[in-house]
């Protein structure tokens, strides 16, 4: 699959943010409000275009209904007339039209070869949990977990330790049909804020469904004393999914950053980020991504 941009038109990518709680996700969906609809219904009134030539968006990270992002990343190919027509004044215009829960803070021609789903090398989330008796400060509500029980940072923090690495993460991942489960989780840490919200980083090279909550989940059962730090690891190692892992809400989720090569690197990033997936010494292995 070549990530050569059709001819007569420019790629160009956007960073941008937004508050998920009133999205249903990322993606298009009929019927539903998506940051990826509200997006391309706007580049498609700034740029002028008809209906029959809608933008199409490709994101870093399809975030799930509720769930925030601080630095999503997507790419749009542009007719080069209506780029170069329309390109200076983009970012302004998108100020204009967007709801104030999306928000495009750069636009700009994309280097060769960039995808902004295929090039990227890793994504990092942040969750934040509080646990203090009194519940979450009402400013913070929508981007932050009340856990009604005292959390053990350095238990939580033990416990992610065991995750760390390649591994299949088919215990703390949503099947979805042809879609691998292995995932390369390069850091995973629990730190306690001067203001009491313990806050996750999470930082892999890609994200299965409901993988960083799920783990998440996970972890607060070890702080708060109901099961040992050895207990993800032993979950991760079964494989399969454990019914005292919880789905923890999406509220404390956000999508903080996704990471890059240099663009002389970017085409083969794309090919390896396509090849299909196995563990040292597993047969066969699911589609990409």
């Amino acid at each position: 699959m070549s990530d050569a941009v059709e001819a007569g038109r420019t790629r160009v990518r956007l960073d941008l943010s937004y508050d998920g709680k009133d999205f249903s996700g990322w993606a298009r969906q009929r019927g539903r409000r998506t940051v990826q609809g509200e997006l391309e219904d706007a580049l498609r009134v700034v740029l002028r275009l008809p209906e029959d030539e809608a933008p199409e968006l490709t994101v870093a990270g399809r975030t799930d209904a509720g769930v925030h992002a601080r630095g999503q990343v997507a790419h749009v190919d542009l007719p080069e007339a209506v780029w170069a027509e329309h390109g200076e004044h983009l970012l302004r215009r998108l100020a204009g039209r967007l709801p104030m829960d999306v928000r495009v803070w750069r636009v700009a021609e994309a280097p060769a070869h960039f995808n902004a789903r295929f090039s990227a090398i890793w994504r990092r989330y942040a969750y934040r949990v509080s646990d203090h008796p009194g519940g979450v400060d009402p400013l913070r509500r929508g981007h932050v977990l009340w856990h009604n029980w005292p959390l053990d940072l350095d238990a939580m923090n033990a416990a992610a330790r065991e995750l760390l690495g390649e591994h299949d993460f088919a215990a703390y991942c949503k099947k979805r049909e042809g879609a691998t489960t292995i995932r390369t989780l390069r850091e995973l840490r629990w730190e306690r804020h001067a203001d009491g919200v313990l806050e996750a980083t999470v930082l892999a090279d890609a994200f299965c469904h409901n993988m960083v909550r799920s783990l998440v989940g996970a972890m607060l059962f070890v702080g708060d004393g109901h099961r040992t730090p050895e207990w993800p690891g032993k979950v991760l190692a079964a494989g399969v999914r454990d019914s005292a892992v919880h789905v923890v809400r999406p509220h404390g989720l956000t999508l903080e950053e996704v990471g890059y090569p240099a663009d002389d690197e970017l085409a083969a990033r794309n090919l390896t980020a396509r090849n299909r997936r196995t563990l040292p010494g597993a047969a066969g292995g699911a589609g990409c991504c």
